[in-house]
């Protein structure tokens, strides 16, 4: 059974740190490329991050450029995202999702969805 399950969510104080964690299973990790999208309250969803499935590209919202990292550890199946200088528009239900290509995350065509953690930053 592919599974994508989303941890580390929670509430943060503007300014702070938190990361994000995805579980993958069921499917050939190393094979997939992994993304971050997030969506608020009354809006539309919206990409965050993404990594390739090699590991050696990485891709980024501007709204998050400088303050958000995506890594993957191939040994433990699993994609962080280490999001710091957090602020309040930050608050959102984040997913992962898994696609053989980036093209597919970065479009947001992809099948393969986590729950979501909801992370909640206070002003």
């Amino acid at each position: 059974e592919v599974q994508l399950v989303e941890s580390g969510g929670g509430l943060v104080q503007a300014g702070g740190s938190l990361r994000l964690s995805c579980a993958a299973s069921g499917f050939t990790f190393d094979a997939y490329a992994i993304g971050w999208f997030r969506q608020a309250p009354g809006k539309e969803r919206e990409g965050v991050s993404c990594i390739s499935n090699s590991g050696a590209s990485t891709y980024y919202a501007d709204s998050v450029k400088g303050r958000f990292t995506i890594s993957s550890d191939s040994d433990k199946n699993t994609v962080y995202l280490q999001m710091n200088s957090l602020k309040p528009e930050d608050t959102a239900v984040y997913y992962c999702s898994a696609d053989p290509t980036v093209r597919a995350i970065v479009a947001g065509m992809v099948e393969m969805w986590g729950l979501g953690t909801l992370v909640t930053v206070s002003s």
